[in-house]
């Protein structure tokens, strides 16, 4: 993977409504809630069968070195928020980060107010919200998987809606336009997990969020969320069946 793409999407490649999962109670989640995707380019088509586009709001997870200080293609038509999940956590070169479970631990563990921040703005916007980081894999599939299980979407669901980017991996990276930069004496062979999406990681988060006191919304509560708020979310995320 050394050699620039050609022949890039104009759309977005990663990107699914959130809608339509099974939750516990044998409920599902709404559609025209909350989208999750691939980083948006100036250019791209509008995508066809999307309860609404663009969406209310926008939350971008990158980091600030990511976004070369450009504005975001949605600014104007949507409300963006800059959430930048791993923004000053890369400090430490002993890190061990080539595990995406490492990976997807240290966020729980190091950025719990940013994704208490990400939870706030998808309350509280009315319409669609749109979470996204490069790829929209990892950054994107913690926020997300903390969404769906605090609405109590079953994890088997959530693991598969994880995995889904797996297939869509290669028009992502086309669309990333460069290969992932290596560490010195790191063979591409030894990262193939980065580029991934394996069952085993996001049960990681699952794990870790329902091995809390009170499950993902006990986890929620310790980060200075309300019941108030989580009850908001479930009641705008979740279809009452009849």
């Amino acid at each position: 993977m050394t050699e620039q793409a050609t022949n890039i999407p104009d759309e977005l490649v990663n990107l699914r409504d959130l809608g339509g999962l099974p939750t516990e109670d044998e409920e599902v989640t709404a559609t025209g809630v909350l989208y999750r995707s691939d980083a948006p380019h100036y250019g791209d088509c509008a995508p066809e069968g999307m309860a609404q586009w663009p969406p209310a709001a926008v939350v971008d997870l990158r980091d600030s070195a990511e976004l070369k200080a450009d504005r975001h293609p949605l600014t104007g038509l949507s409300t963006v928020y800059s959430v930048p999940v791993l923004e000053g956590l890369r400090s430490s070169p002993d890190e061990e980060w080539l595990s995406l479970s490492a990976l997807y631990e240290y966020i729980l563990e190091y950025a719990p107010g940013r994704i208490l921040e990400i939870f706030r703005i998808a309350v509280e916007t009315e319409g669609p919200v749109l979470l996204h980081c490069a790829a929209g894999k990892d950054r994107t599939g913690v926020a997300s998987a903390l969404l769906l299980r605090t609405a109590g979407v079953r994890p088997d669901a959530i693991v598969a809606d994880y995995v889904r980017t797996d297939r869509n991996m290669y028009r992502v990276l086309q669309r990333l336009d460069q290969a992932p930069a290596l560490p010195p004496g790191v063979e591409e062979e030894a990262v193939k997990e980065l580029i991934s999406a394996p069952t085993e990681a996001i049960e990681t988060v699952l794990n870790e969020l329902d091995g809390s006191e009170g499950g993902a919304t006990g986890w929620l509560l310790a980060q200075g969320a309300t019941s108030a708020e989580i009850e908001r979310w479930r009641a705008r995320f979740v279809n009452t069946m009849p």
